[in-house]
């Protein structure tokens, strides 16, 4: 059953204010002021990330980025290096239109090396770094050094030594359980490596943080602008840092009888992204304080950990921890300048004003950030309820708790951005919704009883806007961004969705596989299937990717799968061309954010700040500064 509301809404404020608030909205983007022309965002200093790869057949496929700070003329040259040391231009003319490009001489020898150098009015301003491929290199192996009775799990990247270019943050993991399980766990690692497959550090979160997905949660940024990203997580006594170091009681044991840990310190530590080494830790805010007061006596619902990267105030990175969301809802805001850590705000469902209890139990097994509304700065998609930038709740739609939710300009034709999200038991028609993102507004809505999985890409071109669909029942069929049902069935994964052939459309990742949505036959083509290549997939039924995000190349995504044996994490990059020219997904603030937050809870695909689907109009660059902008990059060599 849908409910539609586009005319009559439901909302969670008066209608009269959602027609100033939307109003203003059009108003705002018809005079161009949009999010963008706010204070500059500070973001990493990425250079060209320049990859090639043989695509099986004899040809080599070069790609490279985009960067949000690139003059809008910028044009690139690809050269071969010969047997001879010399180069080779093989573009005839200066690309202006995509950033990859097709080497089709099969005959030239292995192995070849590829170069790409900017052009700006005609002449050529640099190089990039020179990219080497083998015959038969379709793919990057990164060795592990998995320690016995460990599995790698989710991973996040950062640019951890200041080069601009990515390395890796991977969380091991021995024994994990769900909170509703009692019973002994593992200790969680973290591990870094470089993509050159370079081991750097790794921390031990020790025996008194419980081991697994919802109390685990990582960030990989930049917080205090130095030009190297830092790691932040939440610790306990007996946590080892990446040199040795331990942090608190090395001998303290907080576990009880049934293996779980509901007493004794807990902080909140940064590490340095370079070597691992602790640097601050702060008792963790929001603090535990007895169980029982979150609804349970065993942690269930007062250990539920999410974290995320906003800019609150529209220009630096600030660390967001929170607790608990099927009862008690807690997010506290901290800043990381200057080697310490300050408290911004603290948000909590259970204090004052008594407005604030509308937004208990409307979190989810995971969260967004996105600026909703315009003004420049982030606000916190925390489920169904909205956290604003100064810790105040914008609002509260009282939908309750759900498994997940997808943030961005899902209709183009609706001014900002919309949410898409999906609801556990639901008291109310609307077991899967599309609400607008900035009022709660819900414009949309599928009547069922209980909801377990929701996405939304965009896969058919005949419809604009991204397709939404749900696993639940009474749930069947595909929906456009309007709610319309456009198919009777639609893909069968709800999982996580990628980037990858040479359009615009999105294609569904489920477990090893990308697939394409085949409007007309209402079914799925493989595209790709990394089970060829020892590959498989973690979380069970969740079933993503160790990561997938624009790591390196044009704007499309990467995936990342562990080998079966657990040895080794296997980097997949497109071989497909495409004519389509976007600035790197990583310069977009929205997308960035989800990459961040892709390893909490319940894993989501990240998604930009503005409509990437068929028949998109050219976005508005993100106003981004970089650290070497600023004049606090570390010294590294630039070749472009």
């Amino acid at each position: 059953m849908i409910v539609n509301l586009n005319h009559k809404h439901r909302s969670v404020l008066p209608a009269a204010i959602h027609f100033m608030l939307r109003s203003l909205a059009a108003l705002l983007v018809f005079l161009g002021v949009t999010r963008q022309v706010f204070a500059q965002r500070q973001m990493e200093d990425l250079d060209r990330g320049l990859v090639a790869i043989d695509r099986g057949d004899g040809t080599v496929m070069v790609s490279w980025r985009l960067l949000a700070d690139d003059p809008d003329d910028l044009a690139f040259h690809v050269y071969r290096r010969q047997e001879d040391g010399t180069w080779i231009r093989l573009t005839d003319s200066p690309l202006l239109d995509r950033t990859n490009f097709v080497d089709e001489d099969r005959d030239s020898p292995w192995p070849r090396f590829y170069q790409v150098r900017n052009v700006i009015s005609g002449k050529e301003t640099g190089e990039t770094a020179t990219v080497e491929v083998a015959k038969g290199q379709t793919h990057w192996v990164i060795p592990l050094q998995t320690l016995p009775g460990y599995t790698p799990n989710d991973a996040s990247v950062g640019d951890l030594n200041g080069d601009g270019r990515y390395e890796l943050v991977l969380k091991q993991e021995k024994r994990p359980r769900d909170n509703s399980q009692r019973g002994p766990t593992g200790q969680t690692l973290l591990e870094a490596y470089t993509f050159d497959g370079k081991f750097l550090w790794r921390i031990n979160l020790g025996p008194n943080i419980r081991e697994g997905a919802h109390y685990t949660p990582f960030l990989v940024y930049d917080f205090d602008g130095d030009g190297r990203a830092e790691v932040v997580c939440r610790t306990s006594d007996g946590t080892v840092d990446g040199t040795g170091q331990v942090i608190g009681s090395p001998s303290a044991n907080h576990r009880n009888a049934d293996g779980l840990v509901l007493t004794g310190p807990e902080y909140l530590t940064v590490f340095e992204g370079h070597t691992g080494k602790a640097v601050v830790s702060v008792p963790y805010v929001p603090p535990r304080g007895d169980v029982r007061a979150w609804g349970d006596d065993y942690g269930n619902r007062s250990d539920r950990f999410l974290t995320c990267v906003a800019y609150l105030d529209g220009r630096q990175p600030s660390v967001v921890m929170c607790r608990g969301y099927y009862t008690r809802t807690v997010l506290a805001a901290w800043n990381y300048r200057d080697g310490q850590l300050s408290l911004v705000w603290v948000f909590d469902s259970d204090t004052d004003p008594r407005e604030n209890r509308k937004y208990r139990g409307q979190g989810n097994h995971n969260l967004s950030v996105a600026d909703v509304n315009g003004d420049g700065r982030d606000e916190i998609i925390y489920g169904a309820c909205v956290i604003g930038p100064d810790g105040q709740g914008l609002y509260s739609t009282e939908l309750g708790h759900g498994d997940a939710m997808h943030v961005t300009d899902i209709d183009p034709h609706r001014p900002g951005l919309e949410i898409f999200s999906i609801h556990e038991r639901p008291s109310h028609p609307f077991g899967a919704n599309l609400r607008d993102a900035a009022t709660g507004e819900i414009i949309w809505g599928l009547a069922a009883r209980d909801v377990s999985r929701g996405l939304a890409l965009d896969i058919d071109p005949r419809h604009p806007g991204l397709e939404c669909w749900a696993v639940g029942p009474g749930l069947r069929g595909l929906f456009n961004c309007r709610g319309e049902q456009i198919a009777n069935r639609a893909p069968a994964s709800c999982n996580m969705g990628v980037w990858w052939d040479g359009d615009l459309l999105r294609e569904v990742l489920d477990r090893t596989q990308i697939q394409k949505w085949i409007p007309e036959r209402e079914a799925c083509d493989v595209l790709f299937d990394a089970a060829r290549y020892g590959c498989t997939w973690n979380n069970g039924s969740k079933a993503n990717p160790t990561l997938c995000a624009d790591i390196f190349g044009d704007w499309r995504e990467e995936v990342i799968w562990r080998s079966a044996d657990n040895r080794s994490l296997h980097i997949f990059t497109t071989p497909l061309p495409s004519e389509h020219r976007l600035v790197t997904l990583m310069h977009d603030p929205v997308y960035r954010l989800g990459i961040a937050w892709q390893n909490v809870g319940y894993n989501q695909p990240a998604h930009p700040g503005f409509y990437l689907g068929h028949g998109m109009t050219p976005p508005r660059r993100a106003k981004i500064v970089t650290p070497k902008a600023l004049g606090q990059s570390p010294d590294r060599p630039q070749t472009d």
